[in-house]
């Protein structure tokens, strides 16, 4: 169960895709009534007809789909522990319930052999969650586990409870006008162009730490830009006290997540090298280190190593 959640995706084992284009739906999903009792925001009978708007929902906040049936006796006692959860939740979770009897086509989209069948859904895609009825303790630990997988695939939005509309995200602070050129120059493949960007705000204010992280970050996208990592590691092994050279590999090993390497690989250069030829490799560490941040473990133990080679 775990390791199914954290894999996020019935990949080959659901497939919507047939379900996703289908327009005779109310406009709103959460304005469908609900089981006698329960709040319609939260919980509510779905049918094929409204799936789409269901799967839209899921952008905002996770969808929980309960399928059962009149005559499963599993379904009666599990779905009233799905409804009280849910209800809990106050809007962080909405519950779809499908019976599976009046909604043949879900019930063929979601290969419910067996019911009762649990599936969520963030941002359009399934994630499994159980099969068959299963204590009120497991469900409330597997739903914490949905909030944190939706949380990492940005999706952690609530509903209003009373008007069943999806609440409205803070508005994002609007970027200076240097940093919004910069990004649209990421976002264009220009490098320069956002170096420069950022370069400036630094002169307007040298204690821009944003601006300060961005350049530094586009400085590293533009080396790393159409490298080929294997002829970058030969040429390394073959000069290994070659500067520029020891600098690309560690580039690439940053940019590809191998932080410990990079560093090391640049230390190990710092220790090798005569003392009037480290300054280079040291504003590289330094600059690196920027990238990672100074409360990463990793960058405390290299700043440690680098401490003790100059002292």
């Amino acid at each position: 169960m775990t390791d199914a959640m954290t894999g996020a995706a019935l990949r080959g084992a659901v497939d919507l895709s047939a379900l996703r284009g289908r327009s005779a739906a109310p406009a709103a999903p959460a304005a469908v009534p609900g089981a006698p009792g329960s709040a319609p925001a939260l919980i509510m009978d779905v049918t094929d007809a409204m799936f789409p708007q269901v799967l839209e929902l899921s952008r905002t906040v996770p969808v929980v789909v309960d399928l059962w049936a009149e005559w499963c006796g599993p379904c009666k006692q599990l779905s009233p522990i799905l409804e009280k959860v849910v209800t809990e939740l106050a809007g962080r979770v909405v519950l779809a319930k499908v019976d599976v009897d009046a909604n043949p086509q879900l019930a063929q989209g979601f290969r419910a052999q067996s019911i009762p069948l649990v599936v969520a859904l963030i941002a359009g895609q399934p994630v499994p969650m159980f099969t068959g009825a299963v204590p009120e303790q497991q469900v409330r630990e597997v739903f914490d586990q949905l909030l944190q997988v939706a949380a990492q695939n940005g999706v952690s939005g609530t509903i209003d409870v009373d008007g069943a509309a999806p609440a409205e995200e803070p508005a994002e602070p609007e970027l200076p006008p240097l940093h919004a050129e910069a990004f649209d120059a990421i976002e264009a493949g220009d490098y320069a162009r956002a170096a420069t960007a950022y370069e400036q705000a630094l002169a307007e204010n040298p204690r821009d730490a944003d601006a300060r992280a961005g350049l530094g970050q586009v400085r590293l996208l533009a080396r790393v830009q159409g490298a080929d990592l294997q002829a970058a590691r030969d040429a390394a092994a073959a000069a290994p006290l070659d500067a520029e050279a020891q600098f690309a590999v560690a580039d690439l090993d940053l940019a590809g997540g191998h932080v410990d390497d990079a560093y090391a690989r640049l230390l190990d250069l710092f220790a090798a090298l005569p003392q009037e030829e480290r300054g280079p490799v040291r504003e590289r560490l330094l600059e690196l280190f920027g990238l990672i941040g100074d409360s990463d473990p990793r960058v405390i133990r290299a700043r440690g190593r680098l401490a003790s080679l100059l002292f």
